[in-house]
């Protein structure tokens, strides 16, 4: 399993194309080798490549939004070509499908992304869908998730599981790793961590810094055949995401990974 970084971590650092040259660069020095884009600002693809190529980075792994994947799907396709990305994902359900007790719009969502799937996979790349912890609400009985995993097969639909998301959604993230085999080529590593300032929050930390029993996680992670574990720590609360980026890989790398 080879470890990469989230660059929705560091979002804010990678809003012009300068900006995201530099960023890479530095993603690069704290030794990571492998990026999932996320957040970024809109650049040409080819540049970014170029970017990443001088970065001695590859880009293996997207985040694209639900209206791109739908509407603008062979164009979405042919730029992964240009990037060299294999996994095209989807960060998040839209917001017409997150209703509560709207199975209806649940069941649209999914529908909408049949024909999306069907092109992507013809093409040679792979549909993953990233969760958050509202997947773990139940309609009708039933987690959200659940039904994802019934209406789509591992062939047509891997799963980017964010471990934060898992357990913050009352999961056990070592139980959806081994109920999710087949579709978790590519994952977030994200730690969770109490709040210092309120006991009743928790808040994102730096991988091995939190709560998570992440020796565990990382080998069951490596069992289920995952390829990319990439990094990812959504809100760094004034500290330099890539200090927060480093830490992480540092601790992965004691551990092994890296």
């Amino acid at each position: 399993m080879k470890i990469g970084a989230q660059m929705y971590t560091i979002r804010d650092q990678c809003q012009t194309p300068e900006d995201t040259r530099v960023s890479l660069l530095k993603t690069a020095e704290i030794g990571y080798r492998h990026v999932q884009l996320s957040g970024g600002c809109e650049m040409d693809p080819q540049q970014l490549r170029e970017y990443a190529d001088a970065a001695g980075l590859t880009i293996e792994a997207t985040h694209i939004p639900f209206g791109r994947i739908t509407d603008e799907t062979e164009a979405v396709i042919e730029e992964h070509r240009l990037l060299g990305a294999k996994w095209i994902g989807l960060g998040m359900m839209p917001k017409e499908a997150r209703h509560p007790g709207e199975l209806s719009a649940l069941e649209a969502f999914f529908d909408a992304l049949d024909a999306p799937i069907q092109k992507i996979g013809a093409a040679g790349m792979r549909f993953c869908y990233h969760n958050h912890s509202l997947e773990f609400r139940k309609l009708d009985g039933k987690l959200i998730f659940d039904r994802m995993l019934e209406r789509f097969t591992p062939a047509q639909m891997g799963i980017i599981l964010d471990t934060y998301w898992v357990q913050n959604g009352g999961g056990d993230v070592c139980t959806w790793i081994e109920k999710l085999k087949g579709r978790l080529e590519c994952v977030h590593l994200k730690d969770m961590a109490v709040s210092p300032e309120s006991w009743k929050d928790t808040v994102f930390a730096p991988v091995g810094s939190g709560n998570m029993d992440f020796p565990k996680i990382l080998r069951a992670f490596a069992d289920a055949g995952s390829q990319y574990a990439f990094v990812e720590q959504d809100v760094c609360y004034g500290r330099d995401p890539f200090d927060c980026l480093k830490e992480s890989f540092d601790y992965l790398h004691a551990q092994g990974y890296c």
